[in-house]
């Protein structure tokens, strides 16, 4: 009889070029284990500079008031809103690649999610700084919380602005509890690992008494897939409630029942491309080309070509239902867009999120880690600009009398940048300090973890997992 593809090893793509399980435990553990540098303290130093600017910036929000931001009156909602949404697609990625892929079985998985369920957690706290503040008056941000106080103003729960506080946490949560799930196992390796008291002892705690045991691989493995299928549907309810912060509204540009498969092709679009531009830094610095190979980087590729496809049919459906409609408010939406004051910004996404991930059609594209790198750069520049179209569709609306122009102030640009601050800081330390890949499931997917698998030394196919 023909095996089947997944249980012949020799048919198997090759997801890791290594000779046993140890070299895969030392390439991983190698980062955490040495001492810090000079380049890494530097990146640390310059990212937590960027993060207290932010800081500072909040706080002088929070003395002035939201007028030093560029909203004005047609556009009510302005920069904190477009990043607010940019982050959370950024943020969707690492949830696919994990549950998704994990719950359809897909091994390649394995080389990447420990790095895509990290990002997820950084870009969904850099999100979640915006809607906060942009309420204006954050002291009493609790209002938006069901909780009895003192005016007797209940929150209205047929809001999606309402809905994006519980979707949004509740989406943090599972993917916190998910990511420190799969590092159990992982930090009792480095655990058995360690040569100072101090890191033994911290390790220790977090990895929560983890022997090894084939009790405690039960439970995690039941664990890992109850949360697996909690997290799943979150991938898309998440950025569908967003996207209902524009549908459910009577603007022209924004009432369409497309918003919610289009935000969520989105959303994966952009994530995708921000986990293959860090993954393929990290690739390199680090040494992981034994454990993150070419197949990998193809197959996340893969992934933006189909997002992007159907984020560029998504675009192509907005405008021809808004002149199969005969709305005269849509159709000028749409002309404006592309030919009025803010038309360099249209047809900058259009470049960016239609025409370059078309460049993945070709196996060589795919498979070339510069041209990959310089187009998931031109990805999330481009899906920044679709949230930006999309807000500064406000700045003419129904009566020309109330239009106006929206600019950005230097308040707004550095408030942005200094997310990516708070974004590299958290970054930089999960880099230094813990295993960047799931050392567990990467061996798992090694030929030697095979049942097929032959060995004429079988101290290599029982190796334990430390």
């Amino acid at each position: 009889m023909i095996p089947h593809r997944d249980d012949d090893p020799t048919k198997r793509p090759v997801l890791v070029e290594s000779s046993d399980f140890h070299e895969v435990t030392e390439i991983i553990a190698a980062p955490t284990e040495t001492k810090l540098n000079t380049t890494w303290i530097l990146l640390l130093m310059l990212s937590g500079s960027f993060l207290c600017l932010m800081v500072g910036l909040f706080g002088y929000l929070f003395w002035e008031g939201t007028g030093i931001w560029g909203v004005n009156v047609p556009v009510a909602w302005g920069f904190a809103i477009v990043n607010f949404i940019w982050w959370i697609g950024i943020g969707h990625a690492g949830t696919l690649i994990s549950a998704i892929l994990f719950l359809f079985r897909q091994k390649w998985r394995t080389g990447i999610n420990r790095f895509s369920e990290a990002m997820t957690i950084f870009a969904v706290m850099c999100a979640g700084v915006f809607p906060a503040f942009h309420v204006g008056r954050i002291w009493v941000v609790y209002y938006i919380f069901p909780l009895p106080n003192q005016m007797a103003a209940w929150p209205n729960t047929r809001s999606p602005l309402f809905w994006d506080v519980f979707a949004i946490s509740t989406y943090f949560t599972v993917s916190l509890l998910f990511w420190y799930m799969g590092l159990i196992p992982d930090l009792a390796t480095l655990r058995d690992r360690a040569n100072t008291k101090v890191r033994k002892f911290v390790l220790s705690v977090f990895a929560l008494g983890w022997r090894g045991a084939a009790r405690h691989w039960q439970n995690y493995e039941r664990a890992y897939l109850i949360l697996a299928a909690i997290s799943t549907p979150l991938v898309l309810s998440v950025h569908s409630i967003v996207s209902f912060d524009f549908a459910t509204s009577k603007i022209p540009g924004w009432h369409t029942t497309i918003f919610p498969p289009y935000f969520v092709a989105g959303a994966v679009f952009s994530g995708f491309a921000l986990v293959s531009t860090l993954l393929i830094v990290a690739r390199e610095v680090f040494g992981f080309k034994k454990v993150v190979r070419l197949h990998h980087i193809e197959n996340m590729n893969k992934f933006m070509l189909l997002t992007g496809t159907l984020v560029g049919y998504a675009y192509a459906m907005e405008i021809f239902v808004a002149w199969y409609s005969g709305n005269i408010y849509e159709r000028y939406a749409f002309w404006n867009r592309a030919l009025g004051e803010y038309w360099w910004s249209y047809w900058a996404m259009i470049t960016c999120n239609v025409i370059s991930p078309q460049f993945f059609w070709f196996r060589w594209v795919r498979r070339n880690l510069i041209f990959t790198f310089i187009l998931t750069i031109f990805i999330n520049i481009g899906m920044w600009f679709e949230r930006f179209v999309i807000v500064i569709t406000l700045h003419a609306d129904f009566l020309p009398s109330s239009w106006g122009y929206y600019r950005p102030t230097w308040v707004d640009w550095w408030t942005y940048i200094g997310t990516f601050g708070m974004f590299f800081s958290f970054f930089l330390l999960f880099l230094k300090f813990l295993p960047q890949l799931a050392i567990a499931e990467v061996k798992g997917v090694m030929p030697e973890a095979s049942p097929h698998f032959h060995s004429h030394d079988s101290s290599n196919s029982s190796n334990s997992r430390h």
